[in-house]
């Protein structure tokens, strides 16, 4: 906890934005940092609240010990603070800016919608230990003999990798694209966290003896046999990226897009890599986004960067309450209308709103034919309308991974959903020698559950190969 009385005291103060009218025009994070004094004082509001549900299964599923770094921060203690931080979460600056925090929502001062501002204080940790250099490489003193494949270097590939080269394993991460970082890199926009963060953990992982293999798609350009014959172990850590498919009427219409590849090429450009596919930008048109979540937020935001006269975005459905019910659902994820800050940016959304299918005009997109729909979510004869779009992206997620080459090649059990079997104590597959974890074993996740995943699949592995391990869960 912080202050006894500082929950009484002191108000929340959330971090603030660069005006929408600025941060349109440009891709970098636009967040502004609290002062130092004002996370002291956020993190004093931590209260002595005798169970934290914040860090329970309810709140963070990393366990971050945030009543214990809250008092830190607040006692001045910034580099234990560093120190515990990083003893449950490899990659806090990634969480402290792309998570939802789920803490704050199983917070017990949410309970008066003032939670202790967590995702802040957490995020301050992390700048301060790279600001201060006490984030530093952390290699095992003694190697254990043992080689370790990891093929994605999405999050829990990242996290996976750290944690066995500190056990002391040989450790060589397999990676298609041409940099690491998986969806953190290719999926999130620049504007929700700059790319240099990853560049950092790379350099950190690759002085803890991780090897890095770029351009290596394996099942395609390298068989998953050869890695499993070439070490003693191979995790599989990619992602969850078979979009799910609508299967609209017009879906074939130049101009109708999948959200990955828009966000996918936008981030490349950002990045200065080569873009071999056909350009797809929004400047100068009508763009409608299919969907609710963090990928149609993440194309809302992109889309008013590169100049789109409008956005339109459609959720099935219907407009959720303003404020939930504390009793009914604390500390639990509630359901309640949220605006994210691309939504904030001037985006038009249609809520309880079912999409028909595409119109077009001499094969491109003219627009998107949309009905309301009832409580069952079946479209109300009569409300059919039509919206204009010179560009539609489809965000409504991701069903498994891609069975087709690594996974159908290599026959592993996938589970009813299709995604990679196995359970989350061994995360071991059907295939000996081979686990999962991630995106790729529980379905598309949040990024704090894939370092947990990766984490955890880590300390398994370890423990298999030597017979116990001393890496945490």
């Amino acid at each position: 906890m912080g202050k006894v009385t500082g929950f009484l005291e002191i108000d929340r103060r959330e971090q603030k934005y660069q005006p929408a009218s600025d941060r349109i025009r440009h891709f970098h994070e636009f967040t502004l940092p609290l002062p130092e004094s004002e996370v002291v004082n956020q993190a004093s509001r931590c209260m002595d609240c005798g169970i934290p549900f914040c860090h329970g299964p309810t709140g963070c599923p990393v366990h971050n010990q945030i009543p214990d770094w809250n008092d830190l921060v607040y006692r001045g203690e910034w580099e234990e603070a560093v120190r515990n931080l990083h003893s449950t979460n490899n990659f806090p600056e990634f969480t402290g800016r792309i998570c939802p925090a789920p803490c704050e929502e199983a917070c017990t001062l949410n309970l008066e919608d003032m939670p202790v501002t967590i995702k802040t204080v957490e995020q301050s940790i992390a700048d301060m230990g790279w600001k201060k250099g006490w984030i530093k490489p952390e290699p095992a003193k003694v190697k254990t003999g043992k080689s370790v494949g990891v093929i994605g270097s999405g999050p829990a590939g990242l996290a996976a990798a750290q944690q066995l080269a500190r056990a002391g394993h040989d450790v060589h991460l397999y990676e298609r694209e041409p940099k690491a970082g998986g969806l953190l890199r290719y999926g999130i926009p620049d504007f929700k966290m700059e790319k240099k963060h990853i560049d950092r953990r790379v350099q950190q992982l690759e002085a803890e003896g991780v090897t890095f293999h770029y351009g290596v798609n394996v099942g395609v350009s390298t068989p998953l046999q050869e890695l499993l014959d070439r070490h003693d172990a191979v995790l599989l850590a990619g992602g969850s990226e078979a979009p799910r498919d609508p299967k609209l009427t017009g879906q074939e219409f130049e101009g109708v897009h999948y959200a990955m590849p828009y966000l996918v090429q936008s981030n490349r450009r950002e990045g200065d890599e080569e873009v071999q596919e056909l350009p797809i930008l929004a400047g100068g048109k009508h763009v409608v986004v299919v969907g609710g979540g963090d990928t149609a937020s993440d194309c809302v935001g992109t889309a008013f960067r590169q100049g789109a006269l409008s956005v339109t975005q459609l959720d099935i459905r219907p407009v959720p309450p303003m404020k939930e019910d504390k009793l009914a659902v604390w500390p639990y994820w509630p359901t309640k209308f949220r605006t994210s800050s691309s939504q904030a940016e001037g985006a038009e959304r249609e809520f309880a709103c079912a999409t028909l299918g595409i119109e077009g005009r001499n094969g491109r997109v003219t627009g998107v034919k949309c009905a309301r729909v009832d409580a069952k979510r079946e479209p109300i004869p009569g409300t059919e309308f039509v919206l204009r779009a010179d560009l539609v992206f489809l965000a409504i997620g991701f069903a498994h991974p891609i069975h087709e080459g690594m996974l159908a090649d290599t026959g592993v059990a996938l589970d009813k959903r299709g995604n990679v079997a196995a359970n989350d104590e061994d995360y071991a597959t059907s295939v000996p020698k081979l686990y999962a974890a991630g995106d790729m074993r529980r379905g598309q996740s949040l990024v704090v559950w894939a370092i947990r995943e990766g984490r955890q699949a880590a300390h398994a592995i370890d423990k298999a190969l030597m017979g116990a391990t001393t890496l945490p869960r």
